[in-house]
Order: C-alpha cells, then structure tokens, then sequence
C-alpha cells in the first residue's frame, strides 16, 4: 500500500507532466525552464527531433514547433517507480499535429515519454527524457 509520502511523490510528478504539456501546447518554452534541470538530456529522436542538453533541444522545440499550425499532447498511463529522491517513469502521449494550413493534413503520433526525475529542493524536476516511437499516421 502507498503512503502519503509516495502519494504526493506521484501526483507531484504526473503536475509535472502536465505542465510540460501545457507549456509546448501553448508555446511558452522558457516554461520549460522550471520542468527540467539545467542539465537535462533530451532525445526525441525517435521521431526526427533533436537529441542533447536541455539547453539545445529547447532552442529546437522554440524553433520548430512554431512552424505547425496546431498541436496537442494527451497523456495517460503513467508508469512511475519512486526511489526517494529519484523517480522513473514511462508515460504514453498521443500527439495530433496539423502539418498545414491547405489541404489540412493530422500528423497522429503515438509516443512514450522514458524519464528520469529528480527532486531537488523545489520539487520534481525531469533529469531524463527520451521519446520511444510506438506509431505515426498522416491523414
């Protein structure tokens, strides 16, 4: 059975989750900043994006999300294992992308989010993202 340490340490890290979504999906990326540590590494190169350094994959996103005329993330089936001080998890994301304007074409993307969370001393932050491929479909 969880206690209520375990508890909050999820509900903690499934905001944190959310709040990542929310800041790609409103294209806020400095948001970003307050998600991940400064030294994060980050590959989603599953699917064609950048590898590397927080830093540098969030110049990417800035850079090329912009460029698709809308997109969302839905997430669900959190998997997270809680080690203290440090997390794991695995988090399905279902991300529609619209390709273009004319003729109207849907990027469907099914990915998994493979994290590494750490708490520091103003909660959980992700130290590791790596994006595994489950499919994409273009409509």
């Amino acid at each position: 059975m969880m206690d209520l340490q375990e508890i909050s340490d999820r509900f903690e890290i499934q905001q944190l989750m959310i709040d990542y979504s929310t800041a790609i999906d409103s294209r806020r990326f400095d948001d970003l900043d307050r998600l991940f540590i400064p030294d994060a590494y980050i590959d989603y190169s599953a699917s064609g994006g950048a590898q590397g350094p927080f830093p540098e994959v969030k110049a990417w996103l800035a850079d090329v999300l912009p460029r698709f005329p809308a997109y969302v993330h839905l997430l669900g089936n959190f998997d997270l294992k809680i080690d203290g001080d440090a997390a794991n998890g695995r988090t399905m994301c279902f991300n529609p992308m619209v390709l273009s304007d004319e003729p109207k074409q849907v990027l469907y993307c099914g990915i998994w989010y493979i994290d590494e969370f750490v708490r520091i001393p103003d909660g959980w932050r992700i130290a590791r993202r790596v994006e595994e491929k489950g499919f994409d479909h273009v409509i």
